[in-house]
């Protein structure tokens, strides 16, 4: 019955001019005047009160009421306003923004100003997503949105325009507008009624629902409460304000509900379009005064809400692109594919690709003057010395060699041949050397006299994957002059070629026992390295033992071609040799022989044979004079046995200067006369005579022990008539033992106890004992060389050589005893072409044996496709956070020990290396560039590449380009980084077991403190250091940090989606978020130090000591 009673009150006071003033309500305590509201001092209205008068205001009381039915909070008796309303009562609109909070302020004029982004009458509605950003969490304020589409998720606010025609008719200048909230936890919303700012009515709506519907061309969002509770503000309008009528008892007895609240927005526009608040006595009010079915309305909405939260959003779904990842495996097989095709090509194309060469007479001659500077040398040595660890080596080894002349070092194992041409050639030797050298005639420095020689080890230390003309051309493009062209170079190759008789073997590789297959013959090989010597054209040409595992022929093929380069080219050479037959002792021109570090012979060979006969010591008939001078001094050298010797001489008859030590050769038996047809009854262990024919306790004398004794006793040089040569060698007939010898072991066996004194003395007659003697007949040797009219000779020679130079040059030897010799050696090539050289080198020693290389990346692809299978689509949840750890790790892992491999880069090219350096091939730098480059590039950078691009795609990690780079940069940097200290390790340590377990041990330390195993958090703090020696460490963070830092990961628990960044989990673990370039940074250092510290290795410990 009150709905037609307000209707017509409502109409006639719509249609009275509107100077509306606020009636004045008021009680003792509380007041709805508008202006006294605005007053600085309401209690200026009354007496002056007491200035500790508490608050008037106190919603415990009954006559206080909060507005906008907020809650009272009893412990104080304040208001607890909703969003928006502030004051004592919640009356007052607050401006600012919602983001403010609780420390808005009250509105004290007209209407607010609110802060940026934000809009109407409290400011509580959003316009834009940067002013919903101080609602998100730190690090996460790009991710605000404000969501305007009018659908509550957690609690939005609307601000309205009413557009009912009549009602804006009616009020004229005056703007109804409406506000609308809801609290999607509470199931709960407001509603306000404002005339020009200034709030008329409220609503609270509860049990309430909502839903969204979407079509193809329009949204609609609708409100449904089941219960509404309106109440009027009094005094204001249509709330008892003056000339207004009063709709409180209205509002409270009629607004029961159910209420309603719709929006419509349809594309391109449509009168439907809007908003609409219905609940049923209110539409009949409104139906009855103004002819519209309800309160329709304008308006606009804002929600902040984190963009995951937006209705309709979905995490995006990784979609893995299939034929991106076929396209990369199918590219990076078609890459191995072509390696191999390629090194098929290379490995099998022809080396005859070069024609003739042709120089041109100016070319020839400008070579020829390159050349000019290395003239024939002679050298000359004196009283040279060895000491190596207190133990005498040499002692006091003479001799000189000149141009056009073959110097062989002959002596028995151990006799210091090999020493004594490592001192010569100024090898650096452990031992402390003494002596004086002359070249010319002149002293000249160890470094300029290396320069003019060329040096053969025993050992061949070739690359076998080499040519053989590859192998020489190499010696000459880094040995040869810098002025000479790379075809002359060449033609000096094949000319060299020529003359070892190896011109047709050219084209074919070195080769191994070991690795790839037979190749060139011993002697072949032999012949080779003596050409990479004599491409340089040496002075002196220096070989140890070059016959050393040849067969004769080929032993005698390798010492003609010395030959021919001596006479012909007029070189000299000087080499050791063993065991050389008759037709190559023939080739000697000069002759050391050693026993023990001590010159038995040295001087011309021509000269040799008479010498040693003068001495007692003829070789007989058809012996091999080479064998038995190397026997002689085996047996020379030996402990002499008086009672051996006692029986020996009873045998043969001698004066008693006989050894005991079997001959080595067999040809030494058969050239003695045969023994076997002596009669049994001339025989020593013939019949009864035996007795008187030996002394007592004596066993009988060997076949053997006779020869040994005829051999290498010294024979009465002053005996008339006799020949020394021929008096060596008895008949088939003689007997054994001369009649003399025989009376004297008759009365020797009738003697009793010891032999007589004149049995005892010494029956050599050796000299007194000499420093460095041995007590044996070895002393009779060495003396009787020194005393020898060969060695005045000699030292004569060597002064005059020494004197004549010093003369010719006008100057006399330096207070350092060396001088500027005349010879001089070449301008080596210039680094950067020294590295050329040797990259081409290393390349072709890889692919002629690329099985290494092929495993790389045959194993980079399967595990590629293996591990990217095991974590193919990576999820961005915790569990796929724990994925990501377990991928990076294990790619860690398996790059770092793959690198183990670098430790064996210059295992077997050590000892080339350290030969090469000492012969002066090319500088330290040069090589270890090459060796390292053509080490990382197809072993440490192709390898993470190509495992980097197919695992990529596949385990489904961020999808952009910024970080794909900079994951390829991490794997390969660390690569770099432990390929370095492996190849560092391996320069050091030579025991490949040793290396081996240093650099497992050093990889598993790194991965110890790599942060996956260890938290950087609970790292004592007294090795926390220890992890900034870790590679691992700077690689795994610096690929979990790429990946996870702008990661939100979800957790699911209880059927709810919690969002945690991916920021927060990696402080959790340890990680550093911000250390992303640090990282980088600390894996380039550790490469860089560690490639310096692998040159210093190489320059400082690989350096020839012999």
């Amino acid at each position: 019955m009150w709905r037609p009673v307000y209707a017509a009150s409502l109409a006639a006071l719509l249609s009275l001019p509107w100077t509306v003033r606020a009636g004045h309500q008021t009680n003792q305590y509380y007041t709805t005047n508008d202006d006294l509201l605005a007053q600085a001092n309401p209690f200026s209205l009354y007496e002056k009160r007491p200035e500790d008068c508490p608050p008037c205001f106190n919603c415990n009381l009954d006559d206080f009421v909060c507005l906008q039915y907020a809650n009272c909070t009893k412990s104080s008796g304040k208001c607890s306003c909703p969003p928006g309303f502030g004051g004592e009562d919640c009356s007052a609109p607050t401006c600012g923004s919602l983001a403010e909070g609780k420390d808005r302020l009250p509105r004290q004029g007209a209407q607010c100003e609110c802060n940026e982004g934000w809009e109407g009458i409290n400011c509580n509605v959003c316009k834009t997503d940067a002013a919903c950003a101080p609602f998100m969490p730190p690090g996460q304020e790009e991710d605000a949105v404000c969501y305007r589409e009018g659908v509550v998720v957690n609690e939005n606010y609307q601000m309205c325009d009413i557009t009912n025609p009549k009602i804006l008719q009616q009020l004229k200048t005056q703007k109804p507008q409406a506000t609308f909230s809801c609290n999607a936890a509470k199931e709960e919303c407001n509603f306000q009624f404002w005339v020009d700012q200034k709030e008329s009515f409220y609503c609270a709506l509860d049990t309430c629902a909502w839903k969204a519907e979407a079509t193809e061309n329009k949204n609609i969002t609708s409100y449904r409460c089941e219960n509404i509770n309106c109440k009027c503000i009094p005094g204001r309008m249509l709330c008892g304000a003056e000339n207004s009528i009063d709709i409180t008892d209205f509002l409270d007895q009629e607004i029961k509900g159910p209420a309603t609240f719709s929006s419509q927005h349809t594309e391109g526009g449509s009168k439907e379009d809007g908003s609409k608040f219905s609940e049923p006595a209110m539409n009949g009010l409104i139906s009855s005064v103004f002819g519209d079915e309800t309160i329709t309305l304008s308006c606009s909405s804002g929600e902040c809400l984190y963009k995951t939260e937006v209705p309709g959003y979905e995490r995006p779904i990784k979609k893995i692109n299939t034929p991106v990842i076929a396209g990369v495996i199918a590219g990076c097989a078609l890459f191995v594919v072509a390696v191999i095709l390629l090194i098929f090509f290379l490995s099998r194309r022809s080396a005859r690709r070069y024609g003739p060469i042709h120089l041109g007479d100016d070319e020839e001659e400008e070579n020829a003057k390159l050349l000019a500077d290395h003239k024939p040398a002679s050298l000359y040595f004196e009283d040279v010395m060895y000491n190596l660890k207190g133990k005498q080596i040499l002692s006091g080894v003479t001799g000189s060699v000149h141009p056009g002349e073959l110097l062989a070092i002959m002596g028995a194992s151990g006799a210091g041949k090999t020493s004594f041409l490592d001192i010569v050639a100024r090898k650096k030797k452990r031992g402390v050397v003494n002596g004086n050298f002359w070249l010319n005639g002149e002293k000249v420095a160890d470094d300029e006299y290396r320069s003019v020689i060329g040096f053969v080890d025993q050992e061949d230390t070739m690359l076998p994957t080499l040519t053989v003309h590859e192998t020489i051309l190499d010696s000459a493009l880094l040995r040869l002059p810098r002025e000479m062209s790379v075809a002359a170079k060449t033609q000096k190759v094949e000319d060299v070629e020529r003359q070892l008789g190896i011109y047709h073997i050219r084209h074919q590789i070195i080769g191994s026992e070991e690795g790839s297959g037979r190749g060139i013959s011993g002697g072949e090989k032999r012949r080779v390295g003596i050409a990479c010597e004599l491409v340089t054209s040496p002075s002196i040409l220096f070989l140890d033992e070059p016959t050393s595992g040849l067969d004769a022929y080929n032993a005698f093929n390798v010492i003609e071609c010395l030959v021919t380069l001596v006479k012909s080219y007029n070189r000299t050479v000087v080499f050791t040799i063993h065991q050389p037959r008759s037709n190559i002792v023939a080739l000697f021109d000069q002759l050391i022989l050693l026993a023990q570090g001590r010159t038995v012979y040295s001087g011309p060979f021509d000269k040799c044979q008479s010498y040693f006969d003068s001495i007692g010591y003829a070789c007989p008939p058809g012996f091999n004079i080479a064998d038995y001078l190397v026997d002689l001094t085996m047996h020379a050298g030996a402990p002499r046995d008086p009672d051996a010797e006692l029986e020996v001489e009873g045998l043969n008859g001698t004066d008693g200067e006989g050894r005991m030590t079997r001959a080595s050769s067999t040809m030494a038996v058969k050239s003695i006369a045969s023994i076997r047809n002596v009669s049994r009854e001339n025989s020593i262990g013939s019949g009864g005579g035996e007795g008187l024919l030996r002394p007592r306790n004596k066993r009988k004398a060997s076949i053997r022990q006779q020869q040994d004794r005829q051999l290498y006793s010294r024979k009465n040089t002053t005996e008339n008539g006799t020949n020394q040569t021929s008096a060596s060698v008895r008949s088939e007939g003689d007997s054994v033992l001369g009649d003399d010898e025989r009376q004297q072991w008759v009365k020797l066996a009738k003697q009793q106890g010891q032999p007589p004194p004149q049995i005892l003395d010494d029956p050599h007659g050796l000299p007194p004992a000499a420093p460095g003697s041995t007590g044996t007949n070895l002393d009779l040797l060495v003396s009787s060389y020194d005393d020898s009219e060969v060695a005045a000779t000699l030292r004569d020679d060597i002064h005059n050589a020494a004197s004549s130079a010093s003369d010719a040059n006008g100057h006399s030897v330096g207070s350092n005893g060396k001088t500027n010799g005349r010879l001089k050696g070449y301008r080596k090539p210039w680094i950067p072409t020294q590295f050329v050289i040797l990259s081409r080198r290393t390349w072709r020693n890889i692919y002629r044996n690329p099985m290494l290389m092929l495993t790389h990346y045959a194993i980079a692809i399967v595990l590629a496709v293996f591990v990217g299978f095991l974590f193919y689509g990576l999820s961005d949840d915790l569990s796929g956070f724990q994925n990501r750890l377990g991928f990076f790790f294990f790619l860690l892992a398996l790059f770092g020990f793959s690198t183990l491999t670098s430790l064996t880069v210059f295992a077997p090219e050590r000892l080339l290396f350290v030969r090469e350096r000492a012969k002066g091939y090319y500088h330290p730098v040069s090589y270890y560039l090459a060796k390292v480059i053509f080490d990382i590039v197809p072993l440490r950078l192709v390898p993470p590449l190509i495992m980097g691009a197919i695992m990529y795609p596949m385990t489904g990690l961020v999808p952009a380009w910024a970080e794909f780079w900079k994951y390829i940069l991490f794997i390969v940097l660390f690569n770099l980084a432990a390929a370095a200290i492996c190849l560092f390790i391996g320069i050091c340590i030579r025991n490949q077991g040793v290396a081996n377990l240093l650099g497992i041990l050093v990889m598993l330390f790194s991965l110890l403190f790599g942060g996956f195993l260890l938290n950087h958090n609970t790292i004592p703090k007294p090795v926390i250091w220890l992890q900034r020696l870790s590679i691992f460490h700077y690689g795994f963070e610096g690929l979990i940090v790429n990946e996870v830092r702008y990661l939100s990961l979800i957790d699911e628990q209880y059927g709810l989606n919690i969002e945690v960044p991916g920021s927060a989990i990696l402080s959790t673990f340890g990680f550093d978020v911000l250390a992303l370039w640090r990282d980088a940074v600390g894996l380039a250092v550790f490469c860089g130090v560690f490639l310096v510290l692998g040159y210093a290795a190489l320059h400082i410990f690989l350096v020839e000591k012999r």
